[in-house]
């Protein structure tokens, strides 16, 4: 079971040119166009008279003409003409979703239509900031999302998964850290005082001495993970709040289902130093992509273990924290859609 009454990201926006895309979103098949004004649709990806995916059809105009009989719908998903009648036959349609394009990210609302708020999309805009700059793709998984959360907010795991690239020992041995509820989710905020630097950051910077490295974990329902990461030499007032001495980068994630055990993981590194350095965010995209897929390897193998045997207890250690709050999160929210999606019962 999902969230329904949220915003996914449904695709990168170049992933969306002249023909359909079909995408499997929450179990739900959709197929993504632009019309020809370059506006973004989404309609159920499925023609109401054989059934015919729509994705194998083509644009024309505003519309999207199934490739089977040519049935054409409009972007409310209403059937508009049938080749060879004039008449439409009535309840001739499909569902269509509400979309928004922003941040080089499409955007899809998978509940309600009449409830959607674009002012209510997760706040990424380190995407296009012009004091950032931002590189990142689509990564698919064979995986189910929570476990990318869980992922992401136990970054204990980077010396032995991301050894050469994000990890080293002190980011499991000498981390202060807490976790807490913030807003509608979690954060777990890391502090590792006087420690080496790890090889990617000794990539970007020379820092001739030990750092104070930070990562901030921000979780926010339904599959949002935002991370505040970064160094200074140590001493330098970054705990205090001064990190002008070091550098800063927001690790971006969106985690999107497409089935129980399948999601779209969406990313980008965002960097607020070297902005007029294109190697640098290259350098970056490189790195950060080496260790998603080091990443992917690992969440994939657990899939299939517990896939194996789904009743096997799992035992929790203090690294855990955040992974669990996230889960009490999504558990206590699924619940409350589902006391609002059961009837009434009436006595009698």
């Amino acid at each position: 079971m999902f969230l329904k009454d949220y915003w996914y990201v449904a695709a990168t926006s170049d992933e969306i040119a002249d023909e359909p895309l079909a995408r499997t979103l929450l179990n739900e098949a959709v197929v993504l166009y632009r019309t020809d004004d370059g506006a973004v649709r989404a309609l159920e990806d499925r023609c109401c008279h054989r059934h015919l995916p729509l994705s194998l059809g083509k644009v024309i105009g505003a519309r999207l003409q199934c490739g089977y009989h040519g049935l054409e719908y409009d972007a409310g998903g209403v059937c508009v003409r049938v080749p060879g009648q004039t008449a439409v036959p009535p309840g001739a349609r499909i569902r269509a979703y509400p979309v928004v394009e922003r941040w080089g990210w499409v955007w899809i609302w998978m509940g309600d239509a009449s409830e959607a708020d674009a002012a209510e999309i997760e706040d990424f805009h380190w995407l296009d900031d012009p004091g950032w700059r931002a590189a990142g793709c689509r990564i698919p998984m064979a995986c189910d999302y929570r476990l990318g959360i869980d992922n992401l907010l136990d970054l204990t795991h980077l010396p032995y998964v991301h050894a050469t690239t994000l990890g080293n020992a002190a980011v499991a041995e000498q981390a202060e850290v807490r976790t807490e509820r913030h807003g509608p989710g979690v954060r777990v905020t890391r502090w590792m005082i006087d420690v080496p630097a790890p090889p990617m950051y000794r990539r970007l910077v020379d820092f001739g001495t030990n750092i104070d490295r930070w990562q901030i974990i921000d979780f926010s329902p339904p599959c949002f993970v935002k991370l505040d990461l970064g160094g200074a030499p140590t001493g330098t007032g970054a705990r205090q709040g001064d990190r002008s001495k070091g550098f800063e980068r927001k690790s971006l994630n969106a985690l999107t289902p497409e089935t129980e055990s399948t999601i779209h993981y969406f990313w980008a590194d965002a960097h607020n130093f070297d902005i007029d350095k294109p190697e640098v965010t290259q350098l970056l995209f490189e790195q950060v992509h080496e260790a998603f897929m080091e990443d992917k390897a690992f969440l994939e193998a657990q899939q299939s273990a517990f896939d194996c045997d789904r009743g096997r207890p799992l035992v929790d250690i203090n690294a855990d924290a955040g992974g669990l709050e996230a889960r009490r999160i999504l558990d206590r929210l699924l619940a409350e859609q589902d006391r609002r999606a059961r009837p009434e019962t009436v006595a009698v």
